[in-house]
């Protein structure tokens, strides 16, 4: 195997790898952003279109601390900007409800309900079990955010599910 890589051309050395960190990685990004935006649809189209970006910017993204959690940034922000317009399409199109019908309680669904910050750290921080510094340099934000967002986090949960 180390004979290839060194006869290898760079470019084919870049896919080596890049298609290592895919394979190793897809899924848990893709777990995080469908538990972030509870829609498997979404989250399939954002873990690809962030991966898509990473293959375009590799040399630079594998130079990263945590490329995953780059990746999962990139596709929370893509995802977040798909809803954002599909909100404004639908308001368009629709008037709003003068009443939310009542939502089923469980773990699952009250995290649902978080804002999407602090949904993220609880997804990074407890479902993927990263490090703050690495949930921190995911969301572009400081440790000590990660701890309030994740501890106003816990707080409402525990508040909605006692």
């Amino acid at each position: 195997m180390m004979k290839d890589l060194e006869q290898a051309p760079v470019a084919s050395l870049r896919t080596f790898d890049f298609d290592a960190f895919y394979k190793a990685t897809w899924s848990d990004v893709y777990r995080a952003l469908w538990v972030t935006f509870r829609d498997s649809d979404l989250a399939q189209e954002a873990t690809d279109e962030a991966m898509t970006r990473a293959y375009q910017h590799w040399s630079r993204v594998r130079s990263y601390r945590n490329p995953a959690g780059w990746v999962y940034r990139v596709g929370a922000n893509w995802a977040h900007n798909r809803l954002r317009r599909r909100r404004l399409e639908r308001d368009r199109r629709e008037p709003a409800p003068t009443a939310r019908p009542p939502e089923p309680s469980g773990v699952a669904e009250a995290v649902r309900r978080l804002p999407l910050p602090q949904r993220q750290v609880v997804v990074m921080r407890l479902l993927l079990d990263w490090s703050e510094l690495d949930t921190a340099e995911a969301l572009d934000i400081k440790p000590g955010t990660v701890k309030s967002r994740l501890s106003r986090a816990v707080a409402r949960l525990r508040e909605e599910l006692e």
